[in-house]
């Protein structure tokens, strides 16, 4: 199975994020990364990020943004006290997403919805 274009799509945001940034800020992601990102990318798609504009408001794709916080935490947060607070938020989020996952398909409730789906018929 390979990448996905809703992947191959982040990895173009991502590609065009870093070309927007410093060299300094650039080259502190190893150049294996980057050559990742720009060989695995939808070489068809431009997001046109505006580098004037906040982040949030570029309408990136979630992948994306997951990706360019774990470039931050793991390449630009160069502080131990940030990194130690965005990883308590990033593991709360995903806490939130299993819950919301969980809560979505519960294989209890999918299958008591499937036994009164049969009753009625």
């Amino acid at each position: 199975m390979g990448i996905s274009i809703k992947t191959r799509q982040a990895y173009s945001e991502v590609d065009e994020f870093l070309g927007l940034l410093s060299e300094e800020q650039r080259n502190e992601i190893p150049q294996k990364l980057r050559d990742f990102f720009k060989e695995e990318k939808d070489q068809a798609y431009f997001k046109n990020i505006d580098k004037y504009n906040p982040i949030k408001d570029q309408n990136l794709k979630e992948e994306t943004l997951a990706i360019i916080a774990l470039l931050n935490l793991k390449y630009w947060c160069k502080d131990e006290e940030e990194k130690k607070r965005l990883q308590m938020i990033y593991t709360q989020n995903e806490e939130k997403y299993q819950e919301t996952l969980y809560q979505k398909y519960n294989p209890n409730d999918i299958f008591k919805k499937n036994m009164c789906q049969m009753n009625v018929k």
